[in-house]
């Protein structure tokens, strides 16, 4: 798997950075830190579903290049006992992107895409490339049943130093807000596809929790 995201990076990153080693260091820096021993669900994995679903849906993407760029970097930075990981990783993405030929727009339009994953379900601009990119982050929630309940256990290894009654109760939480969000896919593709399965899934585990069975 390694193999072919290294490529897909140097496919992204060769006409961008003409420095090979800031390329290749940047990459490593990516690769270890979404291979990190407390990445279960927010790991390599995760950044190829992204780059698939890009692949897939390149009608909904307009400027492919700051979204996949969006994509490597959103969850660079992941602490379960921190609420800023979502600034943090926009400010690794703009370390990198200051020795790329970028304009500043485009550097921090990487960066709003990425600060905007805080909180899915917040109203959204009319923006089609932050629709795609806040969709695909969410695909896993309509994906089969067997496939969404593995999610929700790695999710839950990666707060495996918080006590169970307080997963609960923040993990429950977490569940009711995206249930009672009106939209919940801000694509009309992702949410044909996948709002009803995604829908599902969210009341089961949330069914889960308030029965004490949890995962």
């Amino acid at each position: 798997m390694n193999t072919t995201l290294a490529a897909r990076w140097q496919r992204l990153t060769t006409s961008l950075v003409p420095d090979e080693g800031i390329r290749r260091a940047t990459y490593q820096q990516l690769e270890t830190a979404y291979s990190a021993s407390d990445r279960h669900y927010h790991a390599l994995p995760h950044i190829r579903a992204l780059l698939d679903a890009v692949s897939r849906n390149l009608a909904l993407v307009q400027d492919r290049e700051v979204v996949e760029l969006a994509i490597w970097f959103h969850d660079a930075i992941y602490s379960t006992l921190r609420d800023d990981n979502e600034a943090r990783s926009a400010a690794l993405a703009l370390e990198f992107l200051q020795h790329t030929n970028f304009s500043p727009e485009r550097r921090q339009r990487v960066a709003y895409l990425i600060e905007r994953t805080k909180d899915h379900t917040q109203p959204q601009p009319a923006d089609p490339d932050l629709h795609f990119f806040l969709d695909a982050d969410l695909q896993i929630l309509g994906s089969p049943e067997a496939d969404y309940w593995q999610y929700a256990r790695q999710v839950r290894q990666e707060y495996r130093l918080v006590p169970d009654f307080m997963y609960r109760r923040g993990r429950r939480k977490v569940l009711e807000k995206l249930l009672t969000v009106p939209v919940l896919y801000q694509t009309l593709a992702f949410r044909e596809r996948l709002d009803a399965q995604a829908r599902r899934n969210l009341q089961a585990e949330l069914k889960a929790w308030e029965s004490g069975t949890g995962l």
